[in-house]
């Protein structure tokens, strides 16, 4: 069992009791421009998402600019194949000076906002915004520095851990825990993009919670939101997906990323998925009990005497459910009853000689 009941992300309880923290990532589905940030902003308030997620970084604090094989995307299938690392960042990173204008925007419609820093300079900028937790990405798992200071803060710190190895997430959790931080939040994710659903493999989501016993959720590349409502069945707390205005504007992360009537549905849908959850019952729920009418039992069929002989003529398995189990049938076949009764009775015990 995971040790934390919730975690508060600007006044908000994140935990298995609640539904699903809903998490809207902008990236860099800006296409460089302040305006259209700022639509996505309001797209994102409408929808009904909890929380919006920009990126802190700048080309130089990600990569070298250099144009050697090992810093160019040679993966044919992927949506960046052909691009220099550094060329690309500069497209996808969200300006520095854009942060204060969108996290003004997002309190004024009373969203959350966040950021993930991907580097030390990032988490000192990302302070002075006041920004109330912090997401690691999955490709900075491994970057134990950021993490112990993102985890100094001693804010909520969510950590992605696509291509994590049990090794490579303990060390990460390791680090964070060594600050005095306890409130970690881990996600499920599969660092392909777009991935399949049969790429997701939730069912790590249970595994990993009680392997660090603490709370986990999804960082879902997948399309679609099947695979992110099926992880709110599983438990998932969080759930993190790409956010766009509309994926034929184009954009770095478009191709993978939800449109906000599909966000709409995410938020709801998923909550719907953990509403259903529920606890181990059988024998039917309170609700149910207005049903047990509908159910079949024995019924008197045609008139009896008293003494008259049960035969499978005058007493039928039928509908409503107010009479005997149809399960006592074979018993009560042949048998005598001990007063006269009508067609429609509900069978009783009481009624055998």
């Amino acid at each position: 069992m995971f040790t934390n009941n919730h975690i508060l992300i600007n006044g908000r309880k994140v935990g298995q009791k609640y539904p699903p923290f809903i998490i809207a990532e902008m990236s860099g589905n800006h296409n460089q421009s302040l305006a259209r940030a700022m639509e996505l902003v309001d797209a994102a308030a409408k929808s009904g998402v909890h929380a919006l997620k920009l990126q802190t970084a700048s080309p130089a604090g990600l990569t070298l600019n250099a144009t050697t094989p090992e810093f160019l995307i040679d993966d044919p299938q992927s949506p960046w194949h052909g691009r220099n690392l550094y060329e690309l960042y500069k497209e996808a990173v969200t300006p520095w000076e854009w942060h204060k204008p969108i996290f003004d925007r997002c309190a004024k419609l009373g969203l959350t906002v966040f950021s993930s820093p991907f580097e030390l300079g990032a988490i000192d900028f990302l302070e002075e915004l006041n920004t109330p937790c912090y997401k690691i990405a999955s490709f900075e798992l491994v970057d134990l520095p950021l993490i112990r200071k993102a985890a100094a803060t001693g804010k909520p710190l969510i950590m992605s851990t696509g291509m994590g190895t049990v090794a490579d997430i303990h060390d990460a959790v390791s680090a964070a825990r060594s600050e005095g931080n306890e409130q970690i939040i881990l996600l499920k994710c599969t660092s392909s993009y777009p991935a399949t659903a049969s790429d997701a493999n939730i069912a790590t989501i249970p595994h990993l919670r009680d392997m660090f016993g603490l709370q986990v959720g999804l960082s879902d590349h997948t399309l679609g939101i099947g695979v992110s409502c099926a992880a709110a069945a599983l438990g998932a707390t969080v759930v993190e997906k790409h956010f766009t205005l509309k994926r034929s504007d184009g954009g770095v992360d478009a191709s993978f990323s939800l449109e906000p009537d599909e966000f709409s549905s995410l938020v709801e849908e998923s909550e719907r998925a953990w509403a259903s959850v529920g606890n181990v019952v059988y024998g039917g729920t309170i609700v149910e009990k207005k049903s047990l009418k509908f159910r079949r039992s024995l019924y008197i069929a045609e008139n009896v005497k008293k003494d008259d002989v049960l035969t499978e003529e005058n007493l039928k398995i039928v509908r409503p459910g107010y009479g005997l189990a149809p399960k006592y049938i074979d018993i009560l076949l042949g048998r005598r009853v001990n007063q006269d009764l009508s067609a429609g009775t509900a069978m009783k015990w009481e009624y055998i000689g």
